[in-house]
């Protein structure tokens, strides 16, 4: 996959894994670097091409980042279970107390 391109999209970048995303963000300084270089000594061709690897590697910034604050899921890792709620001894109390006065209930 080409970087620039519109494959390489969010949705596209959600399919990767960390280390896949440190990759793609390798080539894709390398890239910004050679059309910096070719920049600077009159030979680059595509002037909008340096435009697109910068928005590339924010995205592939953004994706990192977000996995960080959990507001991303990373693909290998599977949905967490539902937690089990915690139950205080005041629920406790209280629902020993509401059996209780169901069973007297019954009885009478």
């Amino acid at each position: 996959m080409a970087i620039g391109t519109k494959e390489l999209a969010i949705t596209e970048l959600d399919s990767f894994e960390d280390e896949r995303l440190a990759e793609e963000l390798k080539k894709a300084k390398a890239e910004l670097f050679n059309l910096r270089f070719q920049s600077a000594t009159g030979q680059l061709e595509s002037h909008g091409r340096v435009r697109q690897v910068k928005r590339d590697i924010a995205r592939i910034y953004t994706v990192l980042r977000e996995r960080e604050l959990g507001l991303r899921v990373t693909p290998a890792a599977a949905p967490a279970p539902a937690k089990a709620k915690k139950s205080s001894k005041k629920t406790e109390q209280a629902d020993a107390a509401g059996d209780s006065a169901s069973t007297e209930t019954k009885e009478a």
